[in-house]
């Protein structure tokens, strides 16, 4: 059994993450989410998609980026036809 870093539970079923040279161990992707997701840098959430960057900062939408940096002209969805 392994015990999950973010609530200490000791599950028979946790797992690892392998990022960036280190070993993680969660019970559930809740908890994995939770320490490991990047945090939007305007409104705060745990960005759990995609998001987007604009000058190296990370966003969880195109709003948020649009508010934050001056110029950054994204755009959530984008129209193939156009």
């Amino acid at each position: 059994m392994a015990t999950c870093e973010v609530c200490g539970n000791d599950y028979d079923m946790a797992f690892e993450v392998r990022a960036q040279g280190a070993v993680h161990v969660f019970d559930s992707f809740e908890c994995a989410i939770h320490a490991m997701a990047p945090v939007c840098e305007h409104c705060g959430c745990k960005i759990v998609g995609h998001g987007v960057q604009a000058e190296g900062r990370f966003f969880c939408c195109a709003h948020c980026a649009n508010s934050s940096v001056a110029g950054a002209g994204l755009r959530d969805r984008v129209d193939a036809t156009a």
